[in-house]
């Protein structure tokens, strides 16, 4: 068997968690392969809104098997309120969560070492969520961090080995904080985990393999936010391309089965970093409310444009994508013209490839297309799609080179159609 990858291809919050929900039927295992807490994974159903930020997307769906890969980091404290919440909502995880002991653990000091970082780059900050994901990276890439495993190992010993490095990188960037009451609770979280089974994740998910059942890696963020193929430095700190899932999960390239790339209908983008295709104008804030574009984690006001084709075929071709989806289609439904980025100008200069020097002055060049004016959020099949609608479907696809095989056109799992 082999392990079918879903994954976002823009700058992240294209909709993964609806979709990963919609396709877990479909398979016995669902995972996680990178990123932590900074990735709010939003879904709805029954009425109910749900946020997940480290459980997989499949934790709702029947028995099935949910496993937090070695790529991913984990804070404890926050683990713990996201697990209550889905208990006191009638999900119990405990029996069907299983967590990779070479999973890092971010410490409460990453959190502090974040915001000093933050702090201390001034106008020229990422717009990171503050969640410590960047220290923790660090500290795993520099053979530093704590894992998983270190819980059941002479962890109070680690731990403040740890903690006390942090400390003085603390003070000499003359940061003040607090820890006691972060600590505390974080100490709280790693009680909580220790109800969960840590497993050696690569065997587990190979074993799954080959005993022929299926595999879904569910991906954060997005493509255009990978450390080494994203937008750097305004970006994450892992890979989050379908290359991320082999190191995040322990599987061979040769495991790799459908790639399906996520992308929303138009663009948005949470922080600071390049955005070509931002609309600074009355488009740009109807897009906006018409989308609720707010970070799930962070809440913040996510920047929108129309789509971008040279970032997207850019993704597309990194992450060898075999089925798209489109989300969010049901928000351009009240536009009388369409636009579609199909090339940039540089320096004078067009080009259809995503620039090294992102922070060029980067002038979009775009298509106009004959908006559909239709309500689509009531819609049950493709036939009954309005014409423009399906243009707009065709031009993507013609340009992408790959089918788009699913299109949501509302935010519950019931307003998806696949084609």
């Amino acid at each position: 068997m082999k392990v079918d990858i879903l994954l976002g291809l823009q700058w992240g919050d294209e909709g993964k968690g609806k979709i990963v929900d919609v396709l877990t039927p479909n398979y016995d295992v669902v995972t996680r392969f990178q990123g932590g807490p900074n990735a709010g994974h939003t879904l709805e159903f029954n009425n109910q809104k749900y946020v997940l930020r480290s459980v997989p997307s499949g934790i709702f769906q029947g028995e099935k098997v949910n496993i937090i890969g070695n790529g991913v980091v984990l804070d404890p404290a926050l683990f713990k309120v996201e697990a209550e919440a889905l208990s006191k909502s009638g999900h119990d995880i405990t029996k069907r969560l299983l967590i990779s002991k070479k999973a890092h653990l971010i410490l409460p000091t990453h959190r502090l070492l974040d915001a000093a970082y933050e702090a201390a780059k001034g106008d020229s900050k990422v717009g990171t969520t503050g969640k410590g994901i960047g220290p923790t990276y660090t500290d795993k890439i520099s053979r530093n961090g704590l894992r998983i495993g270190d819980i059941l190992v002479n962890f109070e010993k680690k731990y403040e080995e740890l903690t006390t490095r942090h400390k003085q990188i603390l003070q000499s960037l003359n940061f003040e904080y607090s820890l006691e009451s972060i600590e505390k609770e974080w100490f709280e979280g790693i009680e909580y985990l220790k109800q969960f089974k840590f497993i050696d994740s690569e065997y587990e998910i190979n074993r799954y393999l080959k005993n022929g059942k299926n595999v879904l890696a569910e991906g954060a963020q997005g493509t255009m936010l990978d450390v080494d193929f994203g937008s750097y430095p305004f970006v994450t700190s892992s890979n989050t391309i379908s290359a991320g899932a082999c190191t995040g999960l322990g599987i061979a390239p040769n495991k790799i089965g459908d790639v399906f790339g996520i992308f929303k209908a138009y663009c948005t983008r949470v922080g600071s970093g390049p955005f070509p295709t931002e609309l600074h104008d009355e488009i740009g804030e109807k897009i906006g409310r018409l989308g609720h574009e707010f970070g799930a984690v962070t809440g913040r006001k996510r920047r929108c444009g129309w789509i971008d084709l040279v970032a997207l075929k850019y993704a597309v071709m990194i992450n060898g994508v075999t089925k798209l989806i489109m989300m969010k289609s049901d928000v351009l439904d009240t536009f009388e013209t369409i636009k579609a980025c199909v090339a940039y100008r540089i320096n004078g200069q067009e080009t259809t490839h995503f620039p090294f020097e992102t922070d060029a002055d980067i002038e979009p060049i775009y298509v106009e297309m004959k908006g559909w004016n239709t309500d689509m959020t009531k819609m049950q099949s493709e036939n009954e799609f309005p014409k423009e609608f399906k243009n707009y479907i065709n031009f993507l696809e013609k340009e992408l080179e790959v089918p788009i095989q699913i299109v949501s056109v509302g935010p519950d799992r019931d307003q998806t159609i696949v084609r």
